[in-house]
C-alpha cells in the first residue's frame, strides 16, 4: 500500500502524478477486498467504481464540489479516500462508520443515500442553491447506476434538470446489474448504445443533457481526460461509463449477484467461507418463495411482483419455475404497487413482495390505488423489524404504524413459518380487501415447515398460554422469544401469552377476555411504539373504558443505527434479558 498509505484525504491524492493513479487503484481495490473479506459488507459495487472514485476526487475539488453516490453501497472507495481509511475496519459495525454515505459522518458525504435514485434530485437541488447563493460554477456530481436511473424518481430529476442551466454532471455507471440483473426497456436501450445499434436519437440528449460516452470506466487516463473536459462545460451533462461490477476479483466478476454482499470470503481466491453443515430452520424469505410456487401451481391466477429484489425476496423461485407469472419491475416501488392494483382489477391474485423499508416509497399508491378501491393485493413485507448492519435506512420498523391508519387494509404478522404459509394460502382463497403480511429478515424456528395448508380466519388470534396476572401480547416472530422467556420464569403460571397475529382487524373478543382476566398487559413488537401495535391496544382499552395498565415494548422515537440484530435488540430493549427483566419487575409491582 505504498501510495495509499500516503492518502488520508483527496488533497493528498491530488499531490500524486497522473501516471501513479493506476497503482492507487490497484491498492484501493486490494484494501477493500482485504477488509470486506473479513468484516463483510457490500463488495461488488465498490470494486466496480474504483477508477471512477479516484478520478472524481482527483479532478474535482471535493468537498467544495458536491459528490453524491446513488446508491451508497458503491461508496466504499470514496469513504477510504475521504478520511476514513484508518477506521474502515469498523464499517457497518456497532459504533463504527456506516455502510452508506452519511452526512453526520463526513463533510465529504454530501447526501445520505441508502435507497436508490435520489441523487439527481439532490444534486439538482444543491446546484440551484449554489446559483442562488452566487456560486454558479461549483460542480455537482451524481453517480447513478443503470438500475437506479430507470427508477421514476431519477427520471423526474432528469426531466427537471434538462430545462435548467444547473451545473450538474450525472455519471451513468452502466454495468447491467443493480443487486440482481437490471431489467426493462431502458436496459435494452443502454445495451444497444454500447453495441452502437441504438436509434439515432439519444434519450439523454433529447432531455437536453450534454451527453458523452459510452467510455470504459476502468480506463483511468480516459476518465481523467473526459472529467477534466466536462468540468468546463456548463449546464446539465451526462457521462456514460461502462464498468464491471466486482472488477478485480474473478469470483465477484463471475457471480455478481452473490458477490454484491457475499459475507466472508478468501481474499486471495474469492472462495466463500463455508458455513457449518448443521441443519437450520429456513429463512422466512425462502418459505415465502417456495410457498408462492406451491400455491401458484394450483391457482393459475396467482402472480408475483418485486421491485428489483428477486433474489433477496426469493421471488426468484417463481421466476425460475413459472417465469410468465413473475415480474421484476426494477427499482420502481410505486409502479409495483399500482401494477398489482391493475392486475387485481382483472381477477389476478398479485403477491407484491417489497422490503418493508422500500414500501415506504409507495405510500400514496397503497392508499390511493389499492386500499381506497378495496383491491385484494397481497403485500408481502420482507425485512420487517430491525435488519442489522445496513442500519437506519433499511430497518423495517415503521410499517405497522404507517399501515395501521389506512382503512380497508388487513395487517398480519406470522409467528413462525407455518403461519406465513397458512396466511398466504388463506389470502389467495379470496379476500374483499388488501392484506399486508410482515415478516423479518433471517431464519424462522421450524425445521418441518412444509405442513399441509390450513385456513386462518381473518382477525383471530391465538392463546399460546393461559396465565393469572400478566398477559403478554406479542406480534410476529418475536413471539418465539417471548414463549421461551415465559417458560424459564419461576412464576410462569402467572404469565399469559397471546400471539395476536392480526394488527388489524384486532381480535376484539380475545382482547375483551384479556382485559377482564388480567391485571396488567405488556405488548411486544419489533416496530416503532408511536402508532404501532401496542398503541392500538391502548386505543382499544380507551375506547372500551378499561383502566388496566398497558406497557408497550418496542422501538422509541428515534432512528436506530447499524449493528448486528442481537446488538440492536439489546439497545432498544427487545432482547431476551430486557424482556425478562421487564416481566419480572412488573410481577414485583403486582
Amino acid at each position: 500500500m505504498k501510495l495509499l498509505d500516503k492518502i488520508q484525504f483527496p488533497k493528498d491524492l491530488r499531490q500524486l502524478k497522473k501516471d501513479e493513479l493506476p497503482q492507487v487503484a490497484n491498492e484501493l481495490r486490494k484494501f477493500i477486498i482485504d477488509i470486506v473479506s473479513v468484516k463483510e459488507g457490500h463488495l461488488g459495487a465498490s470494486l466496480g467504481v474504483v477508477e471512477l472514485t479516484i478520478a472524481l476526487h482527483y479532478i474535482f475539488n471535493t468537498p467544495k464540489d458536491k459528490l453524491v453516490w446513488d446508491v451508497g453501497h458503491q461508496a466504499y472507495g470514496h469513504k477510504i479516500l475521504t478520511g476514513r481509511k484508518d477506521i474502515f475496519t469498523t464499517n457497518r459495525q456497532l459504533g463504527g462508520i456506516s455502510g452508506f454515505p452519511n452526512r453526520k459522518e463526513s463533510e465529504y458525504d454530501d447526501f445520505g443515500t441508502g435507497h436508490s435514485s435520489t441523487a439527481i434530485s439532490a444534486v439538482l437541488g444543491m446546484a440551484i442553491a449554489s446559483k442562488l447563493k452566487g456560486n454558479p460554477h461549483r460542480n455537482h456530481i451524481a453517480v447513478v447506476g443503470d438500475a437506479s436511473i430507470a427508477s421514476g424518481m431519477a427520471f423526474e430529476g432528469l426531466n427537471h434538470a434538462g430545462v435548467t442551466d444547473a451545473n450538474i454532471l450525472v455519471v451513468l455507471n452502466d454495468n447491467a446489474i443493480g443487486i440482481d440483473p437490471s431489467v426493462g426497456a431502458l436496459k435494452k436501450y443502454l445495451t444497444n448504445v454500447k453495441k452502437g445499434t441504438a436509434k439515432d436519437e439519444n434519450i439523454f440528449e433529447c432531455l437536453n443533457f450534454d451527453y458523452s460516452g459510452p467510455i470504459d470506466g476502468h480506463d483511468l487516463p480516459l476518465l481523467l481526460q473526459e472529467l477534466e473536459r466536462l468540468k468546463s462545460v456548463s449546464g446539465p451533462k451526462l457521462l456514460h461509463i461502462i464498468t464491471t461490477k466486482g472488477k478485480g476479483l474473478q469470483k465477484a466478476e463471475e457471480n455478481q449477484v452473490v458477490y454484491h454482499a457475499p459475507g466472508r470470503f478468501d481474499r486471495l481466491t474469492g472462495e466463500l467461507q463455508k458455513k457449518p453443515d448443521s441443519e437450520l430452520p429456513p429463512k422466512y424469505q425462502d418459505v415465502f418463495g417456495h410457498t408462492l410456487v406451491e400455491l401458484a401451481r394450483k391457482n393459475k391466477n396467482i402472480v408475483g411482483i418485486t421491485p428489483a429484489m428477486p433474489t433477496g425476496s426469493s421471488l426468484k423461485f417463481l421466476m425460475d419455475g413459472i417465469p410468465d407469472r413473475a415480474f421484476d419491475v426494477g427499482i420502481a416501488e410505486q409502479h409495483a404497487v399500482t401494477l398489482a392494483a391493475g392486475m387485481a382489477t382483472q381477477g389476478l391474485i398479485p403477491f407484491c413482495n417489497v422490503y418493508s423499508t422500500f414500501l415506504q416509497r409507495a405510500y400514496d399508491q397503497i392508499i390511493h390505488d389499492v386500499a381506497l378501491q378495496k383491491l385484494p393485493v397481497i403485500f408481502c413485507l420482507d425485512r420487517a423489524g430491525l435488519v442489522g448492519q445496513d442500519g437506519a435506512t433499511h430497518h423495517g420498523v415503521f410499517d405497522i404504524a404507517y399501515l395501521r391508519c389506512i382503512p380497508n387494509l388487513i395487517i398480519f404478522a406470522p409467528m413462525n413459518e407455518c403461519e406465513l404459509r397458512n396466511i398466504m394460502y388463506s389470502a389467495q382463497l379470496g379476500l374483499d380487501r388488501p392484506i399486508a403480511i410482515r415478516y423479518p429478515r433471517g431464519r424462522g424456528v421450524t425445521m418441518d415447515w412444509r405442513t399441509s395448508f390450513q385456513k386462518i380466519e381473518i382477525g383471530i388470534s391465538e392463546e399460546v398460554k393461559k396465565g393469572t396476572k400478566i398477559a403478554v401480547l406479542s406480534i410476529g416472530h418475536i413471539g418465539n422469544l417471548v414463549k421461551k422467556i415465559i417458560a424459564e420464569l419461576p412464576d410462569s403460571e402467572k404469565i399469559g401469552h397471546y400471539n395476536m397475529r392480526f394488527i388489524k382487524p384486532m381480535d376484539t373478543k380475545q382482547l375483551h377476555h384479556i382485559f377482564t382476566h388480567y391485571s396488567r398487559l405488556i405488548t411486544i413488537e419489533d416496530g416503532c411504539k408511536i402508532g404501532g401495535f401496542g398503541s392500538s391496544i391502548v386505543d382499544f382499552a380507551n375506547d372500551n373504558d378499561y383502566s388496566t395498565k398497558v406497557d408497550i415494548l418496542g422501538i422509541d422515537d428515534r432512528f436506530i443505527e447499524h449493528g448486528t440484530i442481537d446488538q440492536l435488540q439489546g439497545i432498544v430493549g427487545l432482547d431476551g434479558a430486557s424482556i425478562k427483566r421487564h416481566i419480572n419487575e412488573t410481577l414485583n409491582e403486582l
